[in-house]
């Protein structure tokens, strides 16, 4: 059975000790990075979570209104701006960082991609806990996720032309893996917890959300880091030429 795209509605029901301890996670994430002198690596991170929460809260909630968050049933200005702050930073920062270490094929890959991966499917149970504060969170797509295949077909066509023209060959297909896995491992993780709802629409949510909505960037984060990457180390140190 086919779906059009009114039915993908992004939905997720959670409570206040997930985000509690998942912002904890954030901290130490970030501080492991620290120790291990991966400054730009927290730097782009951040900036990922900073440019979620423009896009979340100002797009998606303040233009397009395609935003809907509750908090036990009420719902104010000042929660959804503050859920979106979380959503934004959590998974700016989780996915800007899986993306930059993929990108660099960090020393340190596999540890840190374990450990957000295996955050993000153990979280909700560790937050079961807490069943009186349920926050649920919905957004429609019909509004902008035009505007996202535009975006992506504009970056992989730069990238396709790039290729045909010039003897040093970027890894396209690698770069879909990459954009494609991030997003599909959390929104896996959201389903099987069922922080988002199985539905008869559930399959084609997981599907173009993975196909579209971190993927879209990559092209754009790619030539970002190679422009960063070839005068800076990771440490913010200068490269020797």
């Amino acid at each position: 059975m086919f779906y059009s795209l009114s039915e993908i509605n992004p939905t997720r029901t959670l409570n206040l000790a997930y985000i509690i301890l998942d912002s904890l996670f954030i901290v130490l994430l970030l501080g492991l990075l620290l120790l291990k002198k991966r400054y730009a690596t927290v730097i782009w991170s951040v900036l990922g979570g900073i440019l979620y929460f423009i896009v979340d809260y100002g797009y998606f909630h303040l233009i397009s209104n395609s935003r809907l968050i509750t908090f036990n049933g009420n719902s104010s200005e000042m929660i959804t701006a503050l859920v979106l702050l979380w959503m934004s930073m959590s998974y700016g920062i989780t996915n800007f960082c899986f993306i930059w270490l993929c990108l660099k094929k960090d020393k340190y890959l596999k540890e840190f991609l374990i450990l957000i991966i295996m955050w993000w499917l153990i979280c909700p149970s560790l937050s079961s806990f807490d069943i009186t504060n349920q926050i649920m969170t919905t957004r429609t797509t019909t509004k902008y996720h035009f505007i996202m295949a535009i975006i992506l077909i504009i970056g992989y066509l730069f990238l396709i032309i790039k290729n045909l023209f010039n003897k040093e060959k970027i890894n396209i297909l690698l770069l879909l893996l990459i954009g494609i896995s991030v997003q599909f491992a959390w929104e896996v993780s959201l389903l099987i917890n069922g922080i988002r709802p199985l539905n008869s629409a559930s399959f084609m949510t997981l599907i173009i959300n993975s196909l579209l909505e971190t993927n879209l960037g990559m092209p754009y984060i790619y030539l970002i880091y190679k422009c960063f990457s070839s005068k800076y180390n990771d440490d913010l140190s200068k490269k020797i030429l």
